[in-house]
């Protein structure tokens, strides 16, 4: 039996077009993946209707609202209690292209239809207060500048960058970050004023003295998974290599290395 496939369309607003080949009585069920060893506990269900200008198609609509939980949804034909898992057919994911162009306001939910590593179709969401949104990552030969933006939140005077060691939360570097006129855009630069220990550094916006930190990511686009997509040579700082990197979730990184 050859295995269904599911086209997507994503609009600017998050909305998810789903269409499948003509199936009645079927329903599209979207799974959040749980961690492993966990059950399941997040299922939602979206009604197939016939599409009137192809009676040979079904449609189904994610709307923007409700929000889904961030993590990676799984998208299957249900029948009854009878899943068949979908693989993806063509998908249309050009208004999420410019995506960080635009002001979004906080929470920011992002939706990104993707095929996974084995060959289903799937969903990778993020659901976050604010955001601050990486754009350009320049490296030179003795200095490390990233340049972001900031959304749904503002940026106040005492704002900082935060560098935190992953295996000891308690070690962290701090950095004035340089604020552009519209108090949205920043950059930061990484240099041999920064004595960093090697390890794993996560990357944080502080945007103002007394608000919760603010991950540094790339999510306003259309690629889901950038880890292997994007990747950025080492830069020799005081005697440290340092690399930026995109995490599996798509948040930036620091890995440091002792030179030599």
């Amino acid at each position: 039996m050859t295995t269904p496939r599911a086209g997507c369309a994503v609009d600017a607003d998050g909305r998810i077009t789903f269409e499948v080949s003509r199936a009645g009585g079927l329903r599209l069920l979207l799974r959040l993946r749980p961690k492993k060893g966990q059950p399941e506990e997040s299922l939602h269900v979206l009604d197939l209707e016939v599409d009137p200008s192809d009676e040979g198609r079904a449609q189904a609509v994610l709307d923007a609202d409700p929000v889904l939980a961030e993590g990676r949804w799984d998208v299957y034909l249900l029948q009854g209690s009878e899943r068949t898992r979908l693989r993806p057919g063509p998908r249309d994911l050009r208004a999420l292209v410019d995506g960080q162009l635009r002001e979004r306001q906080g929470p920011l939910a992002v939706r990104v239809p993707y095929a996974t590593k084995d060959g289903f179709l799937a969903v990778r969401t993020w659901l976050r207060p604010a955001h601050a949104e990486v754009g350009r990552v320049d490296v030179t030969d003795r200095t490390l500048t990233i340049a972001a933006r900031l959304h749904g939140s503002p940026l106040t005077e005492g704002a900082r960058v935060e560098l935190r060691l992953r295996r000891d939360k308690g070690v962290s570097r701090t950095l004035e970050p340089l604020v552009r006129a519209d108090g949205r855009a920043f950059s930061h630069t990484v240099d041999d004023k920064l004595d960093l220990d090697p390890g794993i550094w996560d990357m944080f916006l502080r945007p103002a003295p007394e608000a919760a930190p603010i991950r540094l990511a790339r999510l306003l686009d259309d690629v889901a998974d950038r880890k292997e997509v994007f990747v950025y040579p080492g830069v020799t700082v005081g005697d440290a290599v340092v690399r930026p990197y995109y995490t599996v979730d798509n948040d930036l990184s620091l890995e440091v290395k002792r030179a030599g």
